[in-house]
C-alpha cells in the first residue's frame, strides 16, 4: 500500500479509536494502542509498518518524554526522590528474582533465566506518562514518583544488563564492566547538568530573536534531539535524554508557550504514529504450544513484580496503600527499553527466537494493560 496511504489510515484509525475508548469510559491511549493489534499482522493486516514508519514512532516517543519533562513540575520531582528511589528498588528486586526463579524452575539455564528477568527489570515510562496526562494527574506526588522511578530503575537495569553480558568473561572483567557503565551514566548527568545550566538558556534565548517561523520551538526540539543522542551515547535511553532535555528547557521562560506548540505537533502527527507501532508489533500468530502458557506465567508475574516490588516501596516511603497501587500500576509498562533488551538478548544467543516472541508479547501485554489500570487505581 502506498506510503501516504497507510500514513492517513494510522492518524485517523488512531483518533477514531482513542475517542471511542473515551466514550467507554477508558483512557484513550488503551484504543490507541489495541488499533495498532486489530490493523496489524495479528488481525487484519492492513498496514505494513515499515522502517520509515519506525523511525517516525521512535521520534515520537522523544517528542512525548521531551514533553513530559516541560510538564515536570522540579520542586515537587525532588520532593519525592526518596519515594523514587525506594519504588524503584522494589521494582528492580522483585521482578530480578521472580523473573529469574520461574525460567530457571523451569529448566533454562541461570544465564538465560536472569537473562529474561532483566528484560522485566526497566520500566518504560512513556505510555504511563500519557496516561498520566490524560487523567491530568502527571504533576500529582504519585506521577512525580512513578517519573522518577522509572529513571532510576532504567539505570539499574543496564548495570545489571552490563553484568549479566559479563557473565563468563571473569569476576574481574565482569567489575570493570560494571564500574565502566556507572562511570558512563554518572558522566551523562554531570554533563546533561553543565550543559542545561549553561548553553541551553543561552541557546533559547537566541532562539526568541532568530528571524524564522517558529524559531524558539525548532530550537526546543533540537535541544530534546541533542540530548537524546547524548544518553545514547554514554549507555542510556534516548528517552532519558529527551525527558532531561525537557526538565532544563523548562527552566527558561518559553516553557509555557513551547508545550502548546509540542502538543499540537505530538498529537497531530508524532504521537498517533508511536501508539500504533506499539499495538502493531503484537504478532498473535507466533504464540504456539508451550509459549503461549510460558507468555501468560510471565505477564502475570511481569504485572504482579512491579505493582508489589513498587508498591512496597512507596508504603516504605510513607505512601497511603491507594497511593502505593497508582504507583505499582504506574510502573507495569515494560516498552522500548525492554524491546531493546530482548533484542540484545536474541542477537546475543541468551534467549532462541521462540524466547524472544514470548517476552515481546509480555511486553506488549504490559504496555497495553497500564492505562485502564492506572486509571482504575486512581479511581
Amino acid at each position: 500500500m502506498d506510503f501516504i496511504a497507510q500514513l492517513i489510515i494510522i492518524i485517523f484509525s488512531v483518533k477514531v479509536a482513542g475517542h471511542i475508548s473515551k466514550k467507554l469510559g477508558q483512557p484513550a491511549l488503551l484504543g490507541k494502542l489495541l488499533v495498532g493489534v486489530i490493523l496489524g499482522p495479528s488481525l487484519l493486516g492492513w498496514v505494513e509498518f515499515d522502517q520509515i514508519f519506525k523511525e517516525l514512532a521512535g521520534l515520537g516517543v522523544l517528542v512525548l518524554m521531551f514533553l513530559a519533562g516541560l510538564e515536570t513540575d522540579v520542586s515537587e520531582f525532588q520532593r519525592n526522590i526518596i519515594p523514587s528511589t525506594l519504588a524503584a528498588l522494589g521494582g528492580v528486586l522483585l521482578p530480578l528474582i521472580l523473573g529469574t526463579a520461574f525460567p530457571f524452575f523451569i529448566g533454562f539455564s541461570f544465564k538465560t533465566s536472569i537473562f529474561i528477568a532483566v528484560i522485566l527489570v526497566a520500566t518504560s515510562v512513556s505510555i504511563s506518562v500519557q496516561t498520566l496526562r490524560e487523567l491530568g494527574k502527571l504533576n500529582s506526588s504519585e506521577g512525580m514518583t512513578i517519573l522518577g522511578a522509572a529513571v532510576i530503575d532504567d539505570i539499574l537495569g543496564l548495570i545489571i544488563l552490563s553484568l549479566v553480558l559479563g557473565l563468563g568473561l571473569g569476576q574481574e572483567a565482569v567489575e570493570i564492566l560494571g564500574l565502566m557503565l556507572v562511570l558512563k551514566i554518572a558522566g551523562f548527568f554531570l554533563l546533561a547538568l553543565v550543559l542545561g545550566y549553561t548553553l541551553v538558556p543561552v541557546i533559547m534565548g537566541w532562539s526568541a530573536k532568530v528571524l524564522a517561523t517558529e524559531g524558539i520551538l525548532t530550537f526546543a526540539l533540537i535541544i530534546a534531539l541533542v540530548f537524546a543522542l547524548i544518553s545514547q551515547y554514554f549507555g542510556l535511553a534516548g528517552i532519558v535524554g529527551a525527558y532531561i532535555g525537557g526538565i532544563m528547557v523548562k527552566r527558561t521562560k518559553y516553557n509555557y508557550q513551547l508545550i502548546q506548540g509540542i502538543e499540537t505537533l505530538g498529537n497531530s502527527f508524532f504521537f498517533p504514529l508511536f501508539f500504533f507501532s506499539v499495538g502493531i508489533n503484537v504478532d498473535i500468530t507466533a504464540l504456539k504450544g508451550g509459549v503461549v502458557l510460558f507468555t501468560i506465567i510471565m505477564s502475570l508475574i511481569a504485572i504482579f513484580t512491579k505493582v508489589v516490588g513498587s508498591g512496597l516501596g512507596t508504603l516504605l516511603a510513607g505512601f497511603n496503600l491507594r497511593s502505593s497501587l497508582i504507583i505499582g500500576s504506574g510502573m507495569i509498562s515494560r516498552g522500548e527499553v525492554a524491546l531493546i533488551v530482548a533484542n540484545i538478548g536474541l542477537k546475543e544467543g541468551i534467549i532462541s527466537v521462540e524466547l524472544f516472541t514470548a517476552m515481546i508479547m509480555v511486553t506488549l501485554i504490559t504496555t497495553v494493560i497500564t492505562p485502564p489500570l492506572l486509571k482504575l487505581a486512581f479511581n
